[in-house]
């Protein structure tokens, strides 16, 4: 019985390393997965995901004999209760040519708020070729208290972008994160 039982007690510590060894690859994995989607997203243009920074060349070339018709979509977060629109609806450019889009954005309470934009792009090929040059979603915005802000977004689309995208959708979602800065702000003046 003893040599059964030592048995046992092997199989149970292989069983054991063998758990271990998976629950650390699934926690590597699991950790892994953020940096890779949002690589895969750059390269691709998956997901409707542009650049978080400002496009520095400028096209060469416009390309007058073709159109694309670009839609503009608003939606409030989060903590949001003022106004939160684009002046244009919807505009038709011609890939290469420079555009320039009014956002407006308001804060209706008596506290100061500081906010933050985040832009998706339908369908999500398209945001390859959406070019912006200037974006109040590239920094957090601070509405004053009732002030009304006027937000310019200038953009281009790629020359090169495939004949089948005659349409996309421009969407952005403003969220108040006045408490998540403020945190961030109380967390470093503590250390």
């Amino acid at each position: 019985m003893g040599d059964e039982q030592l048995s046992v007690e092997q199989r149970n510590k292989r069983t054991l390393k063998k758990l271990l060894i998976w629950a650390v690859a699934m926690f590597g994995f699991a950790f892994l997965m953020v940096p890779f989607y949002n690589v895969i997203c750059d390269v691709t243009g998956l997901n409707g995901k542009t650049s978080s920074t400002a496009a520095t060349q400028v096209p060469e070339n416009v390309v007058a004999d073709r159109t694309v018709t670009v839609e503009f979509i608003t939606q409030k977060g989060g903590g949001i209760s003022g106004e939160f629109s684009s002046e244009t609806k919807r505009v038709k450019v011609h890939p290469g040519e420079i555009t320039l889009v009014h956002f407006f954005a308001s804060n209706p309470t008596s506290s100061d708020m500081i906010t933050q934009s985040i832009p998706s792009v339908t369908p999500g090929e398209a945001a390859r070729y959406l070019h912006k040059t200037q974006c109040f979603c590239f920094d957090q915005q601070t509405l004053l208290a009732g002030e009304r802000k006027d937000m310019p977004m200038i953009f281009y689309l790629d020359p090169e972008i495939p004949s089948h995208i005659n349409q996309f959708t421009l969407s952005y979602t403003i969220f108040d994160v006045t408490e998540r800065v403020a945190g961030k702000n109380n967390s470093v003046a503590v250390n």
